[in-house]
């Protein structure tokens, strides 16, 4: 029987707004591109995740990636407060698993900045079960060591658990574990999936 529903954050739960971010420090074009390149689409951005590395070390590996950005690489990381935008329907659909008697967790690459800076887009957390962001144990997905932690934290059993990810790795670490998984593509599409899922379920 499934007792869980894990959710990732981060394009699940709210949207991953860099673009607009970038766009709102006041660059546009090329010069935003670029940016986009040296940070948030570089491997360097999962370190911010992982949250080993300091933000110096941080804007060294990004200036190291396009040195000529440097002064535009630290406006643009000197207030994350616009980085992630709740969705309008994940209060009423974390709010409507809870009515139904589901324990509700998450399971998130996301860094202790954005968690602090942008707490106004994370409303949802006060109505969780609990969960694990990547910061505070220093692992990210899709390593399974970031799996058991949430499931040995909370004793969930992974054949009650389901996990819902934007990245497909994502979810077939989950799946490699015994639970069961739904790749995110829209909101609509995730809501349907688990509907049937959980539907299936119940049946005897």
């Amino acid at each position: 029987m499934i007792r869980n529903i894990v959710f990732d954050i981060g394009n699940v739960l709210v949207d991953f707004c860099w673009r607009e971010h970038i766009q709102g420090m006041g660059f546009q074009g090329e010069t935003a591109k670029r940016l986009g390149r040296a940070m948030m689409q570089s491997p360097v951005w999962n370190e911010l995740d992982r949250g080993v590395w300091t933000n110096e070390e941080l804007l060294d590996g990004f200036i190291a990636n396009d040195p000529g950005l440097e002064q535009e690489i630290r406006t643009v990381f000197s207030d994350l407060s616009t980085l992630v935008k709740e969705k309008e329907g994940s209060l009423p659909w974390i709010r409507s698993l809870k009515a139904e008697g589901y324990r509700v967790y998450y399971l998130s690459n996301f860094s202790e900045r954005v968690k602090q800076e942008a707490a106004a887009e994370l409303s949802f957390l006060k109505e969780m079960d609990g969960g694990i962001m990547s910061y505070a144990v220093r692992e990210i997905k899709p390593a399974p060591a970031i799996y058991r932690m949430l499931l040995e934290k909370y004793g969930l059993l992974a054949e009650e658990s389901v996990f819902l990810d934007d990245t497909e790795a994502n979810v077939d670490t989950a799946r490699r574990l015994g639970m069961y998984g739904i790749h995110v593509r829209d909101a609509e599409q995730a809501k349907q999936e688990l509907i049937r899922l959980l539907e299936g379920d119940k049946m005897p």
